[in-house]
């Protein structure tokens, strides 16, 4: 069995915002054994950019 973690990242949801932001958090979290598993977009722009997506992270559940 596994547990799961969700982290908000705001992307700004245009074509050229290659921020590094999500690279920070993977780090963070599997310093932490969480592994990432992916990502879910949750909210989109009015031109169809992703703005907000939630990183999954995942590890075995302790029993």
């Amino acid at each position: 069995m596994y547990e799961y973690k969700y982290v908000p990242l705001e992307t700004g949801g245009g074509f050229f915002s290659g921020g590094s932001e999500h690279r920070k958090i993977i780090d963070e979290w599997a310093a932490q054994d969480w592994r990432y598993a992916g990502f879910v977009p949750m909210q989109f722009t009015s031109h169809g950019g992703i703005s907000c997506i939630d990183l999954i992270f995942e590890r075995e559940a302790k029993v």
